[in-house]
């Protein structure tokens, strides 16, 4: 039986991006906040993503050189999708791109087209380190609100946007959480870990 952590970046004002859905606000220069999130990252069994991220992230992720791209790439990965395995076509690098080691998971994604709740149960009841789940914001809500995650790890950005997309407020009632760990980098970010209580 494995945990499914979702991994979110936050704003100070609670919001996961701009009203547009871009998010560049969140990709400081803090190389101990950047080592955190990698170090975090490996820790996964299996990464799951919506449609969205999942096309956003697989041409990049492969021939990145950034240090996220080899967990990124070298752990499998599962995309939530009713689009079947349609998909994967668009998990493919361009052709003449030096593909990273790994890269060839994108195209391997197992695809989950059932019931979001079955279908994480059945991702949870195998053997393994945690699941982590990167969102797009849609994705992330669906899972929060139906208490599908098991913890939260919200790296909360030292910015404020005044206005954009929340990750809570699909809640039915509020969401009473424990504080497991915290941790505060140089640049500004601090890394907040929770469990629902």
């Amino acid at each position: 039986m494995r945990d499914l952590f979702l991994k979110m970046a936050m704003s100070l004002d609670g919001f996961v991006s701009d009203l547009d859905g871009r998010n560049t606000w969140m990709f400081g220069a803090d190389p101990e906040a950047k080592a955190w999130g990698v170090e975090f990252v490996w820790n996964a069994s299996l990464h799951i993503m919506g449609s969205r991220s999942f096309q956003a992230m697989a041409p990049y992720w492969q021939t990145s050189a950034d240090p996220f791209a080899p967990p990124m790439n070298q752990i499998p990965k599962a995309v939530f999708s009713r689009q079947g395995p349609a998909i994967l076509d668009g998990a493919r690098a361009p052709a003449a791109a030096e593909l990273q080691p790994g890269a060839g998971s994108w195209a391997e994604a197992y695809v989950a087209g059932g019931d979001l709740a079955e279908e994480i149960a059945r991702l949870k009841a195998q053997d393994g380190k945690p699941i982590i789940a990167h969102g797009g914001v849609s994705f992330a809500r669906s899972l929060v609100a139906r208490g599908l995650v098991d913890q939260l790890a919200l790296v909360v950005a030292p910015v404020a946007l005044g206005q954009g997309l929340p990750l809570f407020c699909d809640l039915a009632a509020p969401m009473p959480l424990k504080l497991v760990s915290s941790k505060a980098f140089p640049g500004g970010a601090v890394a907040q870990i929770y469990r629902p209580a």
